[in-house]
């Protein structure tokens, strides 16, 4: 029996790094695009987040939860370079970015995969640090293969040498992005040049991977047992096209299967939802709570993989010691040591998060740099202060022998 979606999404996640010295300008492009519009969390239409986060990540990651009304009002009277530069004081800001004229405009070919882009977001911290996440849905298919294929195939659409014309006969389901080098331009446009992106060796030609999918009750239910459709999952988890038969790491791999029918998978290269429409949370709860709490966990995640990497390359470069030490020491008390949230599966999902991507071991190599470079400085300034000192008993030392000298006898 083939594998039959009910429900399913995709956001492909870009990261990037701005400049910091750059960064309010950068901040100011995008207010001045028409396309772009500055995202406002409120409990009312926001309470899951609100709920789900401790309040310190609320402060840093969703600032705008303590915008009112009247806050809100003001800021928008302002001028932009004026707002841009008041949002990069902010940790985090959030945009959300709107495609014009979004047209269908498919081709007349039976065997392409289409699909459209119904959200784009942009995540930006102000070290630098930012994520474009472009959602996808594809449209006019039930085929879980075509999911498999779509995924293993988009991630990719970034590299240079992908066909300019047609990648694999997938089609952009907006009259936006004509072929795969428009579509890289958008990217390029919205992100800027990959200079520093690639100083902290983020993979510029490779989306990060997240997806969800509820697969029809039919293949997973109480007769149907899991192990049924277990290897096209791990193709699934593994984000590997339908015809590919695979031998993974399960070292670097984790799974959490707290619900009966649904499986949240963990791996490097991204995170992936199964379920089975066999319980309706599975597609009425669950594809929100996925798109929302568990996504900006994630990218609370490969923030603090990338910002570790920034602040240890500064560490072996040695410029701006004290200014990085002082970064670092915040960024400990603020994120590292405290709770990102108190729910019992996004807090399971953040541990395998940090096993995962190994974040433990990234900041205690920053942290041994860090006391290194402590050790060093102390040392330094211990070796100044001796020398001070024998500098002032030398100048006592020949001011007690010219008095002596000079004293009458």
């Amino acid at each position: 029996m083939e594998l039959k979606t009910k429900y399913q999404y995709t956001y492909f996640i870009y990261p990037f790094a701005i400049k910091e010295t750059k960064y309010t300008r950068y901040l100011l492009k995008l207010l001045k695009d028409e396309n772009c519009k500055l995202k406002i969390f409120r409990k009312d239409k926001d309470l899951d987040i609100y709920t789900y986060f401790t309040h310190r990540v609320r402060n840093y990651m969703f600032n705008t939860f303590n915008w009112n009304k009247t806050k809100l009002s003001k800021f928008e009277e302002l001028p932009l370079d004026t707002r841009s530069a008041i949002l990069a004081k902010n940790h985090c800001t959030i945009f959300e970015y709107t495609i014009k004229n979004d047209i269908q405009g498919k081709t007349e070919e039976k065997n392409g995969i289409f699909f459209k882009i119904p959200k784009i977001e942009i995540i930006c911290f102000n070290t630098g640090i930012c994520f474009l996440c472009i959602k996808t849905n594809i449209e006019d298919s039930y085929r879980f293969a075509d999911i498999l294929n779509f995924n293993y195939k988009f991630r990719d659409i970034n590299q240079e040498f992908a066909n300019l014309n047609n990648y694999d006969n997938i089609k952009v389901q907006t009259d936006c992005f004509e072929d795969v080098k428009n579509f890289r331009n958008f990217i390029e446009d919205l992100t800027g040049p990959n200079t520093e992106s690639i100083k902290l060796e983020i993979d510029t030609e490779r989306f990060l991977t997240y997806s969800y999918v509820c697969v029809d009750q039919e293949n997973w239910n109480n007769n149907n047992e899991f192990e049924n459709i277990s290897s096209t999952y791990i193709k699934f988890l593994n984000i590997l096209p339908n015809d590919n038969n695979v031998n993974y790491d399960k070292e670097n791999i984790r799974v959490i299967s707290k619900w009966k029918y649904a499986k949240l998978g963990i791996t490097k290269q991204g995170i992936t939802l199964f379920s089975s429409s066999y319980e309706m949370n599975n597609y009425t709860v669950l594809p929100k709570e996925f798109e929302e709490q568990y996504l900006y966990t994630y990218i609370m995640a490969i923030y603090t993989k990338i910002y570790l990497r920034k602040i240890n390359l500064e560490f072996r470069q040695g410029t701006n010691i004290n200014k990085t030490r002082n970064e670092f020491i915040k960024f400990t008390k603020e994120l590292w040591i405290n709770e990102v949230t108190l729910d019992d599966t996004g807090s399971l999902f953040y541990q395998y998060l940090k096993d995962v991507l190994e974040l433990k071991t990234t900041y205690y190599d920053t942290k041994n740099k860090y006391d290194i470079l402590y050790k060093e400085m102390n040392i330094e300034k211990s070796a100044k202060n001796n020398m001070a000192i024998v500098l002032l008993l030398l100048t006592a030392l020949i001011l007690n022998i010219i008095n002596i000298w000079f004293l009458p006898k």
